[in-house]
């Protein structure tokens, strides 16, 4: 099925609202380290009210539905609009970065170790690991957008999905290793990046193969 929006008509306005997340989010987190860590976010993590804590777990799950609401507005099948997740994840969380490093001079190196998440639990990882995932999602989502745009028809199989779900899931796994130690207070370990270049891998390589499948 051709696509209703052309490439450039979705990698622009698709772009413009990642790029409007990551201000919003790196404006309400300037905030809060400027109420909690007045002299520059460090681990051990300090103690928020458990309603604040609350509500920041609702405004990450909200982050993820706006993101699938434009998305689905996006595309005219499943592949198209996983493409529009993966773009606009993408966009976001790098200029979540350049929009704290601009505010505050934060992270001072990609090596820095940030909390990324924390559905279900607390994420932990230097910037440079969840950087290289968003410019991974950027990069496959604009092949299979170039692709639709020429008419092709992408079939991934039931296999692809299975073994892309396994990757990200070991990705995840790596980034959810700090987790219990930073939830008792402590320094986070060294992160598992080896862990993580497993799942990378895998994830790149079956997505190449299914491409190739698609010519």
């Amino acid at each position: 099925m051709k696509p209703h929006l052309s490439l450039k008509r979705k990698l622009i306005w698709a772009g413009i609202f990642g790029i409007a997340m990551g201000y919003f989010e790196a404006a309400l987190v300037e905030y809060l380290r400027e109420l909690y860590y007045p002299d520059g976010f460090a681990f051990p993590l300090k103690e928020i009210p458990m309603n604040l804590f609350f509500i920041e777990l609702g405004r990450e799950a909200a982050s993820m539905l706006m993101l699938v609401s434009v998305s689905a507005l996006l595309g005219c099948c499943f592949i198209d609009r996983f493409a529009g997740f993966a773009y606009i994840f993408g966009i976001w969380d790098i200029t979540y970065y350049l929009f704290l490093k601009l505010f505050e001079g934060w992270p001072s190196s990609l090596f820095t170790v940030d909390l990324l998440f924390l559905i279900p639990f607390p994420w932990i990882g230097p910037v440079w690991a969840p950087v290289l995932v968003s410019v991974a999602l950027i990069w496959a989502a604009w092949n299979i957008w170039r692709k639709l745009d020429q008419g092709m028809i992408l079939r991934p199989t039931g296999w692809d999905w299975v073994l892309e779900i396994i990757a990200g899931l070991i990705i995840i796994a790596s980034f959810l290793a700090g987790g219990s130690a930073v939830m008792n207070k402590q320094m986070p370990p060294p992160f598992p990046w080896f862990v993580w270049l497993i799942g990378m891998l895998l994830g790149i390589g079956i997505f190449v193969r299914a491409l190739q499948r698609n010519k």
